[in-house]
């Protein structure tokens, strides 16, 4: 079936209208919000298993970083094209079909018997979930009124943030209670429920990419390409958010993946109960989406072009934070306290960073152009970050990797204030366009 197309318009509409009935775009919110959370419960409950797998099958810190880089890895590749697919056929469609993969490649990992085999079935989840996020994204910048997207964003996101809490949780508890392999399958199921009532939500009408000869440029792959990293090349905020939001997700990445680790390590805490401490630090950035996603909203309505300058002043805070608490500290009560602290900061970008390019891309392109920041975030950030502190660590121990990643989120404010200096004019280029909602 063709997908209804509604030509571009340059009537303003109402920012404080929602597309479709309160309910229906609330219901969308929370089908969305729950398919997030078991993405990265699916990706992070391996966190908590890597000192099972680690002594079961003799691994290298650099492999168990790759077990959890991987996805990011292939979620980055598969991103901009499962996005573009999703913005000219069904996003609600394409979402049912990732996320029917992912669930089952996440249960399949409890029946693997070598690395190889792991890898391969983690690539596999990778693949399911690619595009995921930036379809979700735009679904709910396009069903509610522009007031609410920085929140509901940073909600969004913060699904991320609990995701990985229960996936450290789970695996902890599940692995010492039934044994590591149990968690994937425990964790696959919930996934394929919801995939299932993702296809009562609403959907909104695909865009036409106006003038005409845009939609005759993008009808096959190669020319929609094109087309998308033209228009990247001419949005320069879009491009310094991607860089900035990446580098800050290297740091974001890196605690995620090895605290339950280090804290195990450094502290002689058992796997279990450092994934429960370590949640605690996850569980505090999924509040500090939200928080900062609601900062942005409430306090740079008259200016909007303060947030990015806010962010790098977030960036800065998250850097010097952890900063003191692996290179200052002795590990203890304290040197937690402070990690507790950066966790709280380390999010700030994620809903913002994905709102300012939501702002600055053309609506019939929104999902393309979160996957283009996905694509940044996944390759360059999440994917990376895990890896490189594993590096780090089998040559100069975790506690000295741990020290180092921080510095990343320097470059991510730089990128920020770089890109407060394009937002206005940026924002001005794609302002206007009507949106109407799919039958």
């Amino acid at each position: 079936m063709n997908p209804t197309v509604l030509r571009t318009s340059f009537a303003p509409a109402d920012p404080g209208d929602y597309l479709v009935s309160r309910r229906q775009a609330w219901f969308a919110f929370a089908m969305s919000f729950g398919l997030m959370l078991f993405d990265y419960i699916d990706r992070q409950v391996i966190v908590s298993l890597f000192p099972y797998i680690k002594s079961e099958w003799q691994l290298s810190d650099k492999q168990l970083g790759a077990l959890v880089s991987i996805i990011s890895i292939v979620v980055a590749l598969g991103a901009l094209p499962v996005a573009l697919l999703a913005d000219r056929v069904s996003r609600v469609k394409s979402v049912f079909v990732m996320a029917t993969v992912w669930s089952l490649a996440s249960i399949s990992c409890m029946f693997t018997t070598s690395y190889a085999q792991m890898l391969a079935a983690r690539a596999v989840v990778g693949a399911g979930e690619a595009g995921y996020g930036s379809v979700g994204a735009a679904l709910i910048s396009t069903l509610f009124p522009k007031r609410l997207r920085g929140a509901l964003l940073g909600a969004f996101v913060a699904a991320a943030s609990l995701g990985s809490v229960l996936g450290v949780l789970l695996g902890g508890v599940i692995a010492a209670r039934w044994g590591w392999r149990a968690a994937f399958g425990v964790v696959g199921v919930p996934g394929l429920v919801l995939a299932l009532l993702f296809l009562f939500v609403r959907d909104y009408k695909t865009v036409e990419l106006a003038p005409p000869r845009h939609n005759r440029a993008t009808r096959s792959l190669g020319a929609t390409l094109h087309h998308v990293f033209g228009a990247m090349a001419r949005t320069p905020t879009m491009r310094w958010v991607c860089i900035g939001a990446a580098m800050q997700l290297i740091v974001v990445s890196a605690m995620w993946s090895w605290l339950p680790s280090y804290l195990s390590r450094s502290q002689g805490i058992a796997p279990d109960a450092a994934g429960i401490q370590a949640a605690m630090v996850v569980l505090l950035g999924a509040l500090g989406s939200v928080f900062w996603g609601w900062v942005s909203d409430r306090l740079t309505p008259s200016r909007p072009t303060g947030k990015l300058p806010a962010l790098a002043v977030l960036c800065l805070a998250t850097m010097l934070v952890f900063l003191v608490a692996f290179a200052g500290i002795e590990p203890g009560a304290l040197q937690f306290k402070l990690v507790l602290l950066g966790g709280f900061f380390m999010t700030c970008t994620a809903g913002v960073a994905a709102g300012v390019v939501i702002d600055v891309i053309h609506p019939g392109m929104r999902a393309t152009g979160a996957a283009v920041l996905a694509l940044f975030q996944n390759l360059f950030g999440l994917a990376a970050g895990p890896f490189l502190v594993g590096v780090m660590s089998d040559l100069w121990g975790l506690q000295q990797a741990l020290a180092i990643v921080p510095c990343f989120s320097l470059l991510a404010g730089m990128a920020f204030l770089r890109a407060a200096r394009t937002y206005r004019a940026d924002v001005a280029r794609v302002s206007g366009v009507a949106i109407g909602v799919a039958p």
